[in-house]
């Protein structure tokens, strides 16, 4: 007897399967346009990175640092200026004042970084605020020592502004800024991967505004908790940094909403951009404005980073002089990109308004497009 078969469609008769991918149609079904372009930002990032930080630090050298100099007659102080200024690679930017009273007062003004007081002995005294940063005011006294030396004198170093005892090398405030600013666009950046990165209405955006408003409130709030009571690491007040880490928080927030509005996820890297590529090694924290390069020295006091480290460092030790420039900058900046996020949260809904209103006009009776 000859054996039958259930089945319908006999072995011979089947369809061959289809061929398998090979490896490189596999790659390219895997990782598409968008992905790789994606992946040549985070590495055009990665080597911004390394080239920002490596840039700014591999070499710092004071560069027109300000110090006041005052002398017993006014003949000797314009003297010691000119040969302070004439020092070989521009490391000072001298300043002649009346008294040591004077002096002292630019230093915990923030108007300079150190004084020099000539005396009519053989030992002058140089006046420095290590709260301003310690390898800042190292360098400033290596410096003058050097100077004073060649003239046969010795020179003693008065701190005027030193750092708390647990603010080692006074890096806290530049640490607490860049927590601050991480949260911030972070908080942005969850929003942007949670509801889409662009909002679909004002309405939408305004929310996204007010939650980032919330989250800076209260984590400006415990940044400068820990930073005071909790670690004992920054002098002053609670309220005065609570003010400034929640308008930072918010700025930097509100930067990365912007930039997520212009250019959608890809503005979470464009925000990195700022603030830490560009942002975190020009912001005077390891090495202030005087110990980094032309470049970076530029664009620090311009960015959030630059503008807060400052802004806590003035808050913390010298009664807020100085700190009003800065708080301008960082206000600035979350204006702009709140408004900037409104604005395109405004166009994004116009922009869904038009295409709807194109498609019901495509779109006929039972849903035929004309014209077909």
């Amino acid at each position: 007897m000859t054996p039958t078969s259930d089945d319908p469609h006999p072995a011979a008769d089947r369809p061959a399967p289809p061929p398998r991918p090979g490896f490189f149609e596999e790659v390219r079904d895997a990782v598409r346009v968008r992905a790789a372009l994606l992946i040549i930002g985070v590495l055009a990032l990665q080597l911004g990175f390394i080239t920002s930080y490596i840039g700014a630090f591999h070499d710092p050298k004071p560069k027109d640092v300000p110090i006041a100099v005052t002398a017993p007659t006014a003949s000797a102080a314009e003297q010691a200026v000119r040969r302070l200024g004439a020092l070989p690679g521009d490391p000072l930017a001298p300043r002649a004042v009346a008294d040591e009273a004077t002096a002292a007062a630019q230093v915990r003004n923030r108007d300079v970084d150190g004084a020099l007081v000539l005396t009519a002995g053989a030992a002058d005294r140089l006046l420095v605020a290590s709260a301003s940063g310690a390898s800042l005011s190292e360098a400033l006294t290596a410096v003058v020592t050097r100077a004073e030396r060649a003239q046969g004198r010795s020179l003693d170093v008065v701190d005027l502004v030193p750092n708390a005892p647990g603010d080692a090398r006074g890096l806290t405030s530049f640490y607490l800024v860049i927590g601050w600013c991480v949260g911030g666009y972070l908080c942005a950046a969850v929003l942007a991967i949670s509801a889409g990165a662009r909002p679909a209405n004002p309405a939408r955006g305004l929310i996204r505004l007010g939650v980032l408003a919330l989250y800076a409130a209260v984590t400006g709030l415990l940044g400068a908790v820990i930073a005071g009571p909790v670690l004992d690491a920054l002098p002053g007040g609670v309220p005065a940094l609570w003010g400034l880490g929640a308008l930072l928080v918010f700025a930097v927030g509100a930067i990365t909403l912007a930039l997520q509005g212009l250019a959608g996820i890809v503005g979470i890297g464009l925000a990195i951009l700022v603030v830490v590529v560009l942002g975190n090694p020009s912001a005077g924290g390891a090495y202030p404005y005087p110990l980094l390069p032309p470049f970076w020295q530029a664009i620090g006091p311009a960015l959030p980073p630059g503008a807060g480290t400052y802004a806590a460092r003035s808050l913390s030790y010298f009664d807020g002089n100085g700190a009003a420039g800065p708080m301008l900058v960082i206000s600035a900046w979350a204006v702009g990109g709140a408004a900037v996020t409104m604005a395109c949260a405004f166009f994004h809904r116009r922009a869904n308004e038009r295409g709807s209103a194109a498609h019901a006009a495509a779109v006929g009776d039972g849903g035929t497009p004309r014209g077909a």
